[in-house]
């Protein structure tokens, strides 16, 4: 299983998270959805971090974006 692509996915859905947060406070709305992506987000991050055998640090986090992209691009 390609955990480099995981964890990528994983930190996109929480960041996306955030929007939607706003969101949903600015229209006082509960943030269900919000919730939601954070939870979905936050599991993915943390399957990565324990399955993968290697292990990430924060240091590593661009050059993991970069190296996904280019993966999944050529």
């Amino acid at each position: 299983m390609d955990f480099d692509l995981v964890m990528v996915i994983g930190i996109v859905i929480g960041v996306l998270a955030v929007p939607t947060l706003l969101g949903a406070y600015s229209e006082n709305r509960p943030p269900r959805a919000a919730l939601v992506l954070f939870l979905i987000g936050g599991g993915l991050v943390v399957a990565a971090l324990t399955q993968s055998p290697q292990g990430y640090g924060f240091a590593e986090i661009p050059a993991l974006f970069v190296t996904v992209i280019g993966r999944y691009l050529n």
